[in-house]
């Protein structure tokens, strides 16, 4: 029920207060059909309005179901226009931006109603009044009678209370109007309908209450409400229907409204879709600011990512290295740099020669920086838990004296090392133990071959969370084909950017027989010129089906017959064959793809040509700590458990040439026939020394220096596989005691050739058991005793050591390296963990001090602050541009408000607030602003073409390229949306302002 008490509405302020209504009081059954009648500006829509909530009464009150609203809030008028409320106005005030079906469910779109249910009810509506096939038509594609009936359709989609309607036939020809009249008629069984009218006849025809109103008072009501009346009336039935309505209502009452910013956005993108020209030139002069900055970033960008780039990959291939051996690079250069200073200091006369001392210097400071020996087991420690280090280092890499012995097979089916070295020290002439001895004696020389780019096995880095492969090696490197290792056998050939392999390491992966190399090599030495090359390319399956097994130095030895020691399988031919082609012995190691260093890599990390993973490290540890001969070893100090001899002590006292033959004769004795045939046969082969001194000196007795060079040249010339005139050249820069002396070794070695010869054929026919019987009735001199006691006699002092063996073995502590590799971020990190070594090396004794040369040190890093420092003043230039292109959106924005009043007074009309008023001026300058900024980034993104044409064109840098990075665009959208939000509160906080009444009259 509806009630009025004594309504006073006046307007204006001071002496200019005009009485609209003058103190009017009525009460409106639930359900009739109400005709208000009056002149114009008698106080009709006045009523109406105040009976709707969009106008308020200057005194008496609005009852709603015995409710008084005198206390009524903002929000609760809200709710009740548009829970209780149907508004059908003279002008339709439809919404022109929006279809049929959005501008009926707008209503239930503000009350919170889901958007299937919503869809369904204003369906239905439009069916009952006749548009149910005119859905997505807009107003402006529809006549007046059925705007009318959309209006109507919308007053009714919140199942109102109380229906108003104001004129809803003036704007309507005849025929129109009967049937919109019949329709309220309809409505007005079931809900209480309100009609202000000018149309007397209309009102006569189907109202049910006619009520009069004059100069703002009520003079006529033709069916006046009476309440006793009305109440007996009501049938215990209807009571109770109307408690449950009631009930139901009050519910509904009291349910909040609620506009979506969905809606509000839908609303403000559809009214910019109306204006496409006009909403893409403000968008646009918004996004000029955008533009500005957006190129300067993108500049920035670039710059800072080239500088980042040549840092990063500095950093990659210079890492801070920490060696067990260092040398001191620093105080080396740094002693230089004095002594330049000391010799710039010098006087020098005019009248005097003086000899340039700078190679001494050098050699001088060279020896000065003595190697310095690291505590590598403590400071790995300190690495792994240090804080800094986790948080300033891309990765820490670890390298051990590990081995990577890998076999395959040649062309010409030998099983070759793939060694590089392996093979040119054997082209060279060198034995396999003179090439271990080599290794023992120079720790580096790994280090050496790296930086040479000889190492074929180079480890990875692995990646931080345990990773095989690390980023950092990723980034610089792309797989050609196939993918990165994942397991400890897996590998890479690590190729050029043009998919090349050096032409001297196809020779030890195993892509060409040695004998290649082997004539390469003299070819070389002999000043030749290379013509054949040989086969140059090979398909990647070819390398990929290459068989390369890895077998450890542990791997090589098997127990001899004795029990007392180990053979050494791998030495032979035969046993090496064995060793490839067991299925229990070694790994096999699985080429699994192929990679190669990316186009804007200009220091690519990796040396080597086969990359292996810290896994295979692991593996080859493991698998060497647990062998048995390492097990032996490690657990018998004392014994060499490879010869089964002892380990030389202090006081070992090498054999008397007395005792050398007390053994031979011993070892004579118990020996069989053949091996007595072997000893004499050595024997009758060693010349007398005597006799051999007396031939040099008869044929040094007429020196010749010419004809010894001749003798020499053709010796060595042979024997070295070298150019003749190269050892001729050589030869004669000697003197005459040099070649004397070379004369002397070469007539010796050919004496004791010849004699050997001589003495095998004389010998060669007679059986073992002849030979052995001359042998024991022979006399032996004290020399070839001593030869025979070499040769035959097993040693019983071990010629090796302790550790020689663990480093022959293959032995590594995983927690003493020979190398740690510190990769830092950036320069700045690199500092911090500079310090932070400093800062370990201050707690620690003078004897495990960390040294280390720092080459990145000696690079330049200052670059980055002046880009840096350039990107910031560049970016403020630009700035102020944003905030001129907010105002001209706010000013924009204010006049779309002044354009959209009469939008507003609908959308008040039926209960949104002014907070949903509010938030769709508010969505439209965040759509203006996304728009502004989408176009601002777009067009950034296409201005960088140019520029980095321009850029490439005027510094040839290629990798120098202009974008604009993600983040950076995604931050400047948002910059755009929330400085073109702030720009329209104040309009949008006008329009919220805006009296409903006065909006929905202005046109």
């Amino acid at each position: 029920m509806l009630q009025l008490k004594d309504i006073v509405k006046k307007y204006g302020v001071g002496d200019n207060v005009v009485t609209a209504l003058g103190g009017v009081s009525i009460t409106f059954r639930e359900s009739e059909f109400v005709a208000v009648l009056g002149h114009s500006g008698c106080g009709k829509t006045t009523l109406l309005n105040i009976i709707g909530g969009l106008d308020h009464y200057t005194s008496g009150d609005l009852v709603i179901n015995g409710t008084s609203t005198k206390e009524y809030k903002d929000r609760d008028w809200d709710a009740y226009r548009n829970h209780s409320i149907g508004f059908i106005f003279q002008s339709y005030n439809l919404i022109p931006h929006q279809t049929v079906l959005s501008n009926v469910e707008l209503a239930l779109t503000i009350s919170g109603v889901s958007k299937s249910e919503r869809r369904k009810r204003a369906k239905e509506a439009l069916e009952k009044v006749g548009l149910g096939d005119q859905l997505h038509k807009k107003p402006n594609q529809m006549s007046g009678g059925q705007m009318q009936r959309v209006a109507i359709a919308r007053a009714l989609i919140n199942d109102p209370d109380i229906l108003l309607a104001d004129e809803p036939t003036g704007a309507l020809d005849s025929e129109t109007s009967i049937q919109v009249m019949e329709l309220l008629k309809e409505i007005a069984k079931d809900k209480l309908v309100i009609m202000v009218t000018h149309n007397p006849e209309l009102a006569e025809q189907y109202a049910t209450r006619i009520v009069r109103i004059k100069d703002g008072k009520l003079t006529d009501d033709s069916n006046p409400y009476n309440g006793e009346k009305e109440k007996k009336k009501k049938t215990k039935t209807a009571k109770s229907e109307k408690a449950s309505k009631a009930k139901k209502d009050g519910s509904k009452k009291k349910k909040k409204v609620s506009m979506s910013f969905g809606t509000a956005v839908s609303l403000s993108l559809n009214n910019l879709l109306t204006k496409k020209g006009r909403t893409i030139l403000t968008a646009f002069a918004g996004s000029i600011g955008i533009i500005g900055i957006a190129l300067i970033l993108s500049l920035a960008t670039g710059i800072n990512e080239y500088i980042d780039d040549i840092q990063e990959e500095t950093l990659s291939s210079y890492p801070l290295e920490i060696m067990r051996e260092n040398t001191d690079t620093t105080g080396m250069l740094n002693a230089l740099m004095n002594n330049k200073q000391e010799y710039d200091k010098r006087v020098f006369k005019d009248d005097t020669v003086y000899a340039n001392t700078q190679v001494y210097d050098m050699f001088n400071s060279f020896n000065a920086s003595a190697k310095q020996i690291n505590n590598m087991k403590d400071f790995k420690t300190f690495v792994d838990s240090d804080s800094v280090i986790k948080e300033k280092a891309s990765a820490v890499g670890y390298r051990y004296d590990v081995k990577m012995p890998v076999f395959t097979e040649a062309p010409s089916g030998e099983i070759i090392k793939v060694d590089f070295m392996d093979m040119y020290s054997k082209a060279m002439g060198m034995s396999d133990s003179d090439m271990m001895a080599a290794s023992m004696n120079n720790p580096m020389a790994d280090m050496e071959m790296q930086a040479f780019g000889l190492n074929i096995m180079e480890e990875m880095l692995a990646g931080e969370n345990g990773e095989p492969v690390s980023d950092i090696v990723k980034e610089q490197y792309e797989v050609v084909n196939g993918r990165w290792p994942e397991n400890y056998d897996e590998v890479v050939v690590v190729l050029t950017r043009n998919n090349e392999l050096p032409d001297i390491m196809v020779y030890p992966m195993g892509l060409k027989d040695k004998e290649g190399f082997n004539e390469k090599l003299k070819a070389v030495m002999s000043n030749q010129e290379i013509n054949d090359y040989g086969k140059t390319e090979w398909s990647l399956d070819e390398i990929t089906e290459k068989k390369f097994k890895m077998i450890l130095p542990c791997e090589y030895y098997q127990k001899n017959l004795t029990g007392k020691g180990f053979n050494d399988i791998s030495a032979t031919e035969t046993g090496l064959d064995y060793l490839f082609d067991s299925d229990d012995i070694g790994t096999d190691i699985k080429i699994v793809g192929f990679i190669r260093p990316t186009e804007d890599v200009k220091a690519p990390m990796l040396k080597g040509y086969i990359g292996y993973t810290s896994q295979l490290t692991q593996y080859v540890i493991d698998k060497t700590n647990n062998s048995d001969i390492v097990k032996s070893q490690l657990d018998d100090k004392e014994n060499d458990v490879i010869t089964g001899t002892k380990f030389m002590t202090d006081d070992y006292v090498e054999p008397t040439p007395e005792k050398k033959a007390a053994t031979v004769k011993e070892f004579i004795k118990n020996s069989d026939i053949a091996t007595k045939a072997d000893i004499y046969r050595l024997v009758a082969s060693q010349p007398d020394p005597a006799q051999a001194d007396a031939q040099v000196a008869a044929a040094m007795k007429d020196f010749d220096r010419k004809q010894f060079i001749e003798q020499i040249t053709q010796m060595y010339s042979s024997e070295l596989g070298v150019d003749a005139s190269q050892i001729t050249a050589f030869v004669s820069q000697m003197s005459d005691d040099d070649i004397k002396q070379y004369a002397e070794q070469a007539i010796r070695e050919q004496i004791a050739q010849q004699y050997a010869q001589m003495a095998q054929e004389q010998l060669g026919s007679l059986p073992d058991a002849e030979l052995a019987k001359l042998l024991d009735s022979a006399e032996i001199s004290s020399e070839n005793y001593g030869v025979i006691f070499d040769k035959y006699t097993p040693e019983e002092i071990s010629q090796s050591t302790y550790d020689d063996n663990l480093k022959l073995l293959g032995v590594a502590d995983e927690s003493n390296p020979s190398i740690i590799r510190i990769f830092a971020k950036s320069f700045e990190d690199k500092d911090e963990i500079a310090d932070a070594i400093t800062r370990y090396n201050n707690g620690v004794d003078e004897a495990d001090v960390i040294h280390y040369t720092d080459i990145v040190a000696l690079l330049m890093s200052s670059i980055t602050g002046i880009i840096s420092g350039i990107s910031y003043l560049l970016i403020a230039f630009v700035g102020i541009s944003l905030v001129v292109s907010s105002i001209m959106i706010g000013i924009i924005t204010y006049i779309s408000v002044l354009e959209r009043t009469r939008e507003i007074g609908i959308l008040r009309a039926i209960g949104a607030s002014k907070h949903n008023v509010r938030t769709v001026f508010n969505a439209e300058t965040l759509l203006v602003g996304l728009a502004a900024g989408l176009i601002g980034i777009g067009v950034s993104v296409l201005l960088t073409i140019p520029i980095n044409a321009i850029i490439h064109s005027l510094t040839s840098l290629d990798t120098l390229r202009a974008h604009v990075p993600v983040t950076g665009a995604i931050v400047l959208i948002i910059i755009s949306m929330v400085l073109t939000l702030i720009a329209g509160l104040i309009p949008s906080g006008v329009a919220a302002r805006k009296d409903p009444v006065e909006a929905l009259r202005t046109e």
